[in-house]
């Protein structure tokens, strides 16, 4: 099978996110680097792109100058990363989506609910993929919870609670580094600083579990550093639509806790628990037996997980794999086959909207809020 040309926008030398990428995009020969413009410093970004084997005529300045460079090639690209800061995701992904391209866009997929709105018009008009990366719910175990949920194994599910908390931002003499300093800068970041950085991915994969979607919520955030702006510890509380009750936790300064993510979900016959640190098991717990714990690549294991697993059991599969479980399911859904577990441009607008109801809730001293955007009310 042919491989599809690929295209990535930002994540050039030194970007945190831009590897993951790349080493996910070409892990299953599904996908090349055809074209790039990398880096806001043009001639930096074409010398990388370059060095990683794009053409010279598709190393690009920008990302407008490789618009107009792939919209009127035979062999253009399929798909374009956006892997840029924040405040640019919306004016690209709506870009390469108008001019029929399929986007996968970084989360936050933009800086406003209207902003998310308008992607997803744009999205449904151009009959093209709008896919955002909540690359966590692609680890072969938490597709496995989904399909349990799914298929009633833990019976209604009653109770979710969720977790991102690290303590890489709880040194205040670090503050003003400048890749820190940005997270908590509403010109930079937004409205919201680590509820929309790491909070949405834990909201996300609550929702992509329970197969339901959140309705209302009541926010408390504070800001621990006080030279921050923005908050960096949430606690939200949330209501689904079919009943299930949240509780999220998501911070920034919990000194001692390294990535921090982990999800429990506990139904009428059973719960179960994962964390992003220990991404091979599930722990299972059917109600009145005893606690089993699942295992990556063992025998018995719904089709949704056996199809994403790589290595043989006991072998780890760690972060790159799961942004390459994405890209599987991208390159499968380019080629029209079904991939029901891609996370939309919905998703993308479902989280604005939840950032900015957790903003207008913490404001009000954890007032309850409308969690959906208004085009789903």
């Amino acid at each position: 099978m042919a491989k599809l040309n690929w295209g990535m926008i930002g994540g050039g030398e030194g970007s945190q996110i831009g590897p993951a990428h790349r080493l996910g995009a070409q892990a299953d020969g599904n996908f090349v680097l055809a074209a790039g413009a990398l880096d806001v410093d043009a001639e930096k970004g074409r010398a990388y792109a370059e060095s990683l084997g794009v053409a010279a005529d598709r190393a690009y300045a920008n990302w407008q100058e490789m618009l107009e460079g792939e919209r009127g090639r035979e062999d253009r690209v399929d798909l374009v990363t956006v892997a840029t800061p924040n405040s640019t995701h919306f004016e690209i992904t709506k870009a390469f989506l108008e001019a029929g391209f399929n986007v996968l866009c970084e989360k936050p997929m933009t800086m406003t609910v209207e902003e998310g709105e308008e992607i997803v018009r744009v999205a449904e008009a151009s009959g093209k993929i709008c896919a955002v990366n909540y690359c966590y719910s692609a680890y072969p175990m938490v597709r496995e919870m989904r399909q349990m949920v799914k298929t009633a194994q833990i019976g209604k599910v009653r109770l979710v609670v969720a977790n991102f908390s690290h303590g890489h931002h709880g040194d205040a003499g670090d503050a003003d580094n400048p890749r820190v300093r940005w997270r908590y800068d509403p010109a930079m970041a937004g409205v919201s600083g680590q509820f929309a950085d790491c909070g949405i991915h834990a909201l996300h994969m609550a929702s992509f579990i329970a197969g339901d979607e959140v309705r209302s919520l009541s926010a408390d955030f504070a800001s621990t550093i006080p030279s921050r702006t923005l908050e960096d510890d949430a606690m939200v509380n949330f209501r689904m639509e079919g009943g299930t009750v949240g509780r999220l936790w998501t911070s920034s300064v919990a000194i001692g806790r390294q990535h921090g993510f982990d999800i429990q979900v506990f139904g009428e016959t059973g719960g179960m628990r994962w964390a992003s640190e220990q991404p091979n098991q599930v722990f299972y717990t059917p109600v009145g037996g005893r606690t089993q714990i699942m295992e990556k690549g063992e025998a018995g294991l719904s089709d949704e997980a056996a199809r994403l697993s790589r290595v043989a059991i006991a072998h780890p599969e760690g972060f790159p794999l799961a942004v390459a479980n994405i890209y599987v399911d991208l390159a499968a859904a380019i080629r029209g086959e079904t991939r029901n577990a891609l996370p939309s441009a919905m998703d993308g607008l479902r989280s604005m909207a939840a950032v900015y109801a957790a903003v207008d809730s913490a404001k009000a001293d954890g007032a309850w809020v409308d969690a959906r955007p208004q085009i789903l009310r």
